[in-house]
C-alpha cells in the first residue's frame, strides 16, 4: 500500500526536488552578476525530470542539448544529477560575466510560479486521498 502511495506521488516529489535545485541556481546566478568572468548556469528542466523518473537501468549515458547555444560542462552536475548548462550569452560584457539580470529574474519568477503550482497540485492529490480513505 506504502508502495503504491509513494508511486502516486512521485512525480510531483521529483518535480519539487527539482525545481527547488533550479531556484537555488538561479539565485546564485543573480546573486554572481557583478562577478568578473562569473558564467550562468542553468538545467534543463524537463531533461532532468525525465531522467530522474527513468528506471536506473533505463538511463542514457548523455542527454541531448535543446540548443545549439548550450555547451556541456562534462563531469559537473547539479546536486539532483542534472547536467548544468551554462546559459548563452545574449550581450557580452567588458568583465566577461554572462548573467543578464532580465533572463534571469524572468526564468526565477517562472521557476517560483511552477514551484507554487507544483505544490498546489501535490495538495489537491493528498486531499482527494484523505477523501478516499475518510469516505
Amino acid at each position: 500500500m506504502i508502495g503504491k502511495l509513494d508511486d502516486y506521488l512521485r512525480f510531483q516529489e521529483t518535480a519539487l526536488s527539482l525545481r527547488a535545485q533550479r531556484q537555488q541556481l538561479l539565485a546564485s546566478n543573480i546573486a554572481n552578476a557583478d562577478t568578473p568572468d562569473y558564467k550562468a548556469r542553468d538545467i534543463n528542466f524537463s531533461s532532468a525530470l525525465q531522467n530522474a523518473l527513468t528506471p536506473a537501468g533505463q538511463a542514457s549515458s548523455e542527454m541531448t542539448k535543446t540548443s545549439a547555444a548550450h555547451l556541456s560542462a562534462p563531469g559537473t552536475t547539479s546536486p539532483g544529477g542534472a547536467p548544468l548548462l551554462y546559459r548563452s550569452v545574449q550581450q557580452g560584457s567588458i568583465d566577461g560575466n554572462t548573467v543578464d539580470m532580465d533572463t534571469e529574474r524572468n526564468q526565477f519568477a517562472d521557476n517560483a510560479i511552477r514551484y507554487e503550482a507544483s505544490l498546489t497540485m501535490i495538495s489537491g492529490q493528498i486531499k482527494s486521498l484523505l477523501a478516499a480513505i475518510q469516505g
